[in-house]
């Protein structure tokens, strides 16, 4: 079983950086648990508070029960309480001896299938419970397929309830092995399974007694271990420019940074890099993080970048290493989740903001729509409505940077936007699914923003 003990050797600030926060989000059918797992999971790590807890005990007492209902720690609307389900993804933050934790308990429903492709975005890791009564069930291969369409890299199978089924072996090796090669077929790179009882604690923080066939670690042991730096630290550099920098004072006459978050890979000083969309190359001839000088930055880091030419650069370029740079494309395909109650539709007028830059584009085709129910392709349903899953392909005004979602979750990543109001319409991801349809040729060009 793995060990909760702090390591003997300090952690290196580059592997503080990596791997001390984790994002994780939980999935699962209505009545899954997945509420109380999390509820269970804060309370038994002692990272909630007296008066939360005093809370939940009395909304617990007014709904006639003895003992607190733990889901309601997450459960936070009236209406989630009210009814006893979960209807938005709640964020809770909480941090042990080894990590910090950022997690989203998303709904199980199917009509929130798009809070859970939100909550599960920026995770690096979901947890996807199962009822061991029932198995694993369509919402179970739904929640898999969406976690494969987000390249979520970790995937934790946690079999719920086994209290209710006297803690036998067999019937957790069956549900895993029934996920597992299913999960496995989408392409979802790790899967563990943990056998659990949310309601009665077992195998969340501390060992289950119940269950001494099993040897693996709990949720906690296996939230505090799992790597997370999978898809970012290993990644191309990429350097979205959010604020120029240009004091123009007695002390900084000549200042001229590049300031933002690093979204992927690493940057030195004295590193060939390429300004994009403009194609300008430079060297990097230094680097500033918390206003000191350093030699080298990485993700998730927040630094201003100095290059020894004066390029013409504004918010919204992107600034990368020569050798790695991304190509430049109008035309994008890419597999989306639509979030809004407005349908989205072939030749609807968007903006498509990626990174820090934003552009208008067109919708110029939709080939395919994935029927979460057995995961087929529904072939030209020209529009999307809310929770729909499809591929879209955008036309967009101006040349963007991207890279396929495949090889970068942040610069792969996209929005589209109502330009009359700034709703958020659709979330995408750029290139293959693991679904992808043949290729559709495109209608000709509408009238209005024609590019």
């Amino acid at each position: 079983m793995t060990s909760t003990t702090e390591p003997t050797e300090p952690l290196s600030v580059e592997q503080l950086s990596a791997t001390t926060l984790l994002r994780f989000a939980t999935a699962g059918s209505v009545d899954d648990g997945k509420s109380t797992l999390v509820g269970r999971l804060l309370h038994d790590s002692k990272s909630i508070l007296t008066d939360q807890l005093e809370a939940v005990e009395h909304a617990s007492r007014n709904r006639g029960q003895d003992t607190p209902d733990l889901a309601l720690l997450t459960d936070g609307l009236r209406a989630e309480r009210e009814q006893g389900i979960t209807i938005d993804v709640a964020y809770r933050y909480f941090a042990t001896a080894r990590r910090r934790f950022i997690l989203a308990d998303t709904p199980g429903h199917v009509q929130y299938t798009r809070n859970m492709v939100t909550g599960a975005s920026t995770a690096d890791l979901a947890v996807v419970l199962v009822d061991a009564r029932n198995g694993v069930i369509e919402q179970t291969r739904r929640h898999a397929a969406v976690a494969a369409l987000l390249r979520v890299p970790h995937v934790v199978l946690a079999v719920n309830k086994m209290d209710l089924v006297g803690y036998e072996e067999s019937v957790f090796a069956a549900i895993a092995e029934e996920f597992t090669a299913y999960a496995s077929e989408l392409g979802v790179p790790e899967i563990t399974a943990i056998p659990i009882s949310a309601l009665a604690g077992d195998n969340v923080v501390e060992p289950s007694a119940n269950m001494d066939w099993y040897g693996g670690p709990t949720v906690l042991e296996h939230l505090e271990s799992v790597p997370v730096s999978h898809d970012l630290a290993h990644c191309h550099a990429r350097l979205p420019v959010q604020y120029v920098i240009r004091p123009q004072t007695a002390e900084h006459p000549d200042y001229r940074g590049y300031a933002g978050q690093i979204a992927a890979g690493s940057l030195r000083v004295g590193q060939t890099v390429t300004v994009l969309p403009s194609g300008r190359t430079s060297t990097i001839s230094g680097i500033d993080l918390l206003g000191e000088p350093v030699d080298v930055a990485w993700t998730p880091q927040s630094v201003t970048v100095l290059l020894k030419d004066d390029i013409d650069i504004s918010r919204g370029d992107l600034i990368v290493p020569s050798k790695d740079a991304p190509p430049t494309t109008q035309d994008i395909e890419a597999t989306v989740c639509h979030v809004a109650d407005e349908a989205l539709t072939v030749g609807h007028r968007v903006l498509l903001k990626h990174g820090t830059r934003t552009v208008k584009a067109i919708v110029k085709d939709i080939p395919s729509r994935l029927t979460l129910d057995d995961l087929s392709l529904h072939p030209h349903p020209g529009r999307l409505v809310a929770n729909d899953i499809g591929r879209v392909k955008i036309r967009t005004a101006e040349p963007l940077p991207v890279d396929s979602y495949a090889d970068s979750r942040r610069t792969g990543a996209f929005i589209l936007i109502d330009p009359s109001d700034g709703t958020t319409l659709t979330a995408g991801m750029v290139g293959e699914s693991f679904a992808a349809p043949q290729p559709v040729k495109d209608e000709s060009d509408d009238d209005g923003w024609d590019f």
